[in-house]
Formats: C-alpha cells, structure tokens, sequence
C-alpha cells in the first residue's frame, strides 16, 4: 500500500480522490462506522469552488446541495426559489458579524458561497474518491502509528496496515497528531458557541436576521440555524444537550427560548486556536483541522482544510511514484503553514472585534463601506487573494490558473501552455495557448514565459527524461 489516511472527512476524502487519480494505492480509515448525516460547515468559497472546477466537481456539488436543501426545508419556497437561482446559499458575507462583505468586488467566477453542508459534501466526495479507485474502510480507528525509513506501520482495533506515507486529516483533536509526536502550540480559548441546525425563523419572536451583538453575546439566526456565542470558558458535560443550547441561546437572546422541533445537529466549541508544527513528519503528515485549528468565523475552515488536500496529494503521488525533486514534499509545510497562520490570525482578529467596544465595532463597519476595504477582507475570507511566493515579479507566477484553462487539469497533471514539454511529456500535459503558462497540477502558475521553462519544469516536476 502506498499511503493510508486517517479521517474520511472532506479533507481525507479530497486528499484520497487526488491520490486515486495518480493511481496510488490508497486506503482511508475512518473510525466511524457510518457517515454522521450532521451538516456542520454550510459550504465552499471561491477559491475552493475554483479548485472544485479543475476536477470537473463543481456541477455535483451544486446539485447535491441543492437537493440537500430541497429535502431539508420544502416549507421554506423562498429560500429555495433564492438557491436554485444561484446555486450559491442566500447569506450575506460577514467579517466578525459585520455583514457588508460584497462578493461582486472579488476577481472570482464563483462570487458567493456554494451552498453544501458538509454531509453532503463527503457524500459526494466520498463517491469520486471510490470511483477512481481510493478504498474507505469505516469502523477503524487508529491507536498505534509506527514509523521507519520505509513506510509507516498503522494500528487499528483488530488489524495492522503498512505504507510509505501516512496522512493525519482527523481532526482538531487529531489521534494521528498525538501519536507522531507533533507539536501543537497556540492560543488557548476565549470564548464559548453554541449551534442548533433547526427552522428557526420565528425562534425569536422576528424573522431571521443574519448576525448582531447583544448584552449578553453575539448571535447568528439563518432560516435553517441559529449560533450563539458567549465570552469565557466554562466546565461543560459531554456530549452538548438540546437544554445546553436553549439556555444559551435565552441567555444570549436576552429572553427563554424553547425549541418547538428536536434540532438536526447541535454542538459546542470553542474559539481554541492552534496550528500544528511542523506539518511533516518523516512518513507521517497533517492536513486540515488536524493540522489547524480556530474559531469558525467566516467559515474558513473547511475551505483551508480542502487547499491543505489540493495541494498536498500532487506532490505525495510524485514522491510514491519516485520522480519527486528533492525538497518537493516539505514545500507542502512551507507553502500550507504560512497561508493557516494567516486565517488563525484573522479569526482571533474577528473574535476581538465581535466582542469589542461599540465604538471600535461603528467605525470598522464604517470603514467595510470603503471598497478597498471591502475588497481586501472579502479576498481574506474566500480565499481568493491566496498567491505563493516563487520567486519572479510577474503577476501571473504564483496566482490561480485562468477559468479559460481550468478544464485543462481534469486528469491532476500539470499543463504548459504555448510551450513545449519535451522530456517531461511523461509528466507534464501541452496544450497550445497564445500565453505561455506552466500550471501545476493544484491550479497555480509557477510560470509565464520569463526565463528558460526547463529550470522550472526540472524545480517543480524533476529532470527530463532520458530520451
């Protein structure tokens, strides 16, 4: 076997599907013995619907969305006549509750937020990875990890799995994380939430009205749920009660609030902050919420977590599959880390602002009506401002690929355009283009026509091949 991961999570499940499509042999262990149903995260921003559209996904995904709504809340026609129209969930962006965020002002061909709660998400992930090949084992947890210079030895209940490679993307409280000896440094919480999955529109005595601050905290009602948040930490039992989160809420509310349905999803966290260091470990490495972890401010999570997997299973297929240049795999820490340091650090800016003086919480809305501003959180959020740095002052050199070539890396190979691959035709894709332009296989340009192409192509995708 060539790699196993642990977490058949979106991230697990994004992370098998782009292994499977370099035919590596790879299985995923997932403890559960079945799909939880819960919806947790709401949907994809732009940058990884971008990223959906390389892969050809982005039709499924909108689809079984939309069907997930359809089945969820056929008493709310409104809601659905807004969803089937965009494909995208009608809700404001917000910075710390602030709702003015404009999805118009982003370089983007996937403005708003793709509507698909995570369940359905690793529905549909979780038949693309099957479909190319990627085995899901349910019912295995990991409780030994055991690394050489080979491969990596994983131990579960009743059987023992060897690798080369292991990948953590099980979670914040993360088993594979533990057990490899990672470090986890960070900031310990500030605040307590609450959430309820439930119809929750005239919860409140008025129609949902999207995020505000009260005395005693700060609030989110949506038609299909409510989140409340209250500053400090207490002593809680587990798991979260349906009276747990009523108290909340009234609390927060200002008023007692009894839900008139049993919830379809209810949980408690914190906005416990921590990102793991490094994110390799010899054989063994993290990507998503085991890797990092924040309050959810923005919905950001999810989407790091799946960039983590986009970027990470092209450059661990080039490593099993021997032709890897040196270095390539720790370009997966140094490229991912920095990006997840940046979200933590605005989640934490947003819990200040969310709980901070009227004042202080005026003037930043003031200043969200400036369109640079505006711009420059919005691309914060989304995900779409995301570049990395290699090296040449060219404005193409570490951005997206264009919409135009995305259809381009449906297959996970890299692709030159209006240039030639000679020697690399083993790896790399032509396709004739008036710009020259070398794509890698996760969407991003490492180069447009400035200096020789086979210093790059031999940087990024190794030496030629002997002819």
């Amino acid at each position: 076997m060539d790699v196993i991961i642990a977490g058949a999570g979106p991230v697990g499940l994004l992370l098998a599907a782009e292994l499977a499509l370099h035919d590596v042999d790879v299985v995923v262990l997932e403890k559960l013995p079945r799909p939880t149903g819960f919806s947790k995260a709401a949907g994809l921003h732009a940058r990884s619907t971008e990223s959906m559209e390389l892969r050809g996904l982005v039709d499924l995904l909108t689809e079984r969305g939309r069907q997930w709504f359809e089945d969820g809340f056929a008493d709310r026609p409104e809601l659905l006549a807004k969803l089937r129209e965009s494909g995208n969930l009608p809700v404001p962006g917000h910075f710390a509750g602030i709702q003015k965020l404009r999805h118009d002002l982003l370089d983007t061909n996937h403005p708003g937020l793709l509507g698909i709660p995570q369940s359905a998400l690793e529905d549909a992930l979780a038949g693309h990875a099957a479909h190319l090949g990627a085995k899901i084992q349910r019912g295995k947890e990991v409780l030994g990890v055991e690394q050489d210079d080979d491969g990596v030895t994983v131990h579960t209940g009743d059987s023992s799995l060897r690798a080369e490679y292991l990948v953590g993307c099980d979670g914040g409280r993360s088993v594979v994380r533990k057990l490899a000896g990672f470090s986890f440094p960070g900031h310990e919480p500030t605040t307590t939430s609450w959430l309820a999955d439930i119809a929750v529109p005239e919860l409140l005595g008025q129609p949902a009205k999207g995020h505000r601050r009260t005395p005693g905290g700060t609030m989110l009602v949506t038609p299909f749920r409510i989140l409340v948040t209250e500053k400090g930490v207490a002593p809680h039992q587990d798991p979260v009660t349906v009276a747990e989160v009523e108290a909340a809420v009234s609390r927060v509310a200002g008023q007692e609030i009894r839900f008139r349905a049993e919830p379809k999803w209810i949980s408690r966290f914190t906005d416990v902050t921590r990102l793991a260091e490094p994110y390799r470990l010899g054989r063994v490495l993290l990507a998503g919420d085991a890797a990092h972890v924040h309050a959810p401010s923005g919905g950001q999570g999810l989407n790091l977590g799946l960039q983590d997997a986009m970027n990470l299973g092209w450059k661990l297929a080039a490593a099993v599959a021997g032709w890897a240049p040196p270095g390539l795999l720790d370009t997966y820490g140094t490229e991912r880390r920095p990006v997840a340091a940046r979200v933590l650090h605005n989640t934490r800016a947003q819990t200040a602002l969310a709980f901070g003086a009227d004042a202080l919480h005026d003037v930043f809305a003031e200043l969200m009506d400036l369109e640079q501003v505006n711009r420059h959180l919005g691309e914060m959020i989304t995900g779409v401002n995301l570049r990395y740095d290699f090296g040449p002052d060219n404005p193409r050199v570490g951005a997206f690929v264009p919409a135009p070539l995305r259809s381009l890396l449906r297959n996970g190979r890299p692709v030159l355009t209006g240039a030639n691959a000679e020697g690399w035709q083993d790896r790399v894709d032509t396709a004739p283009g008036d710009e020259p332009m070398l794509v890698r296989p996760d969407g991003y340009v490492v180069w447009a026509g400035e200096g020789p192409v086979t210093d790059v192509l031999t940087r990024w995708f190794g030496p030629p091949s002997a002819s």
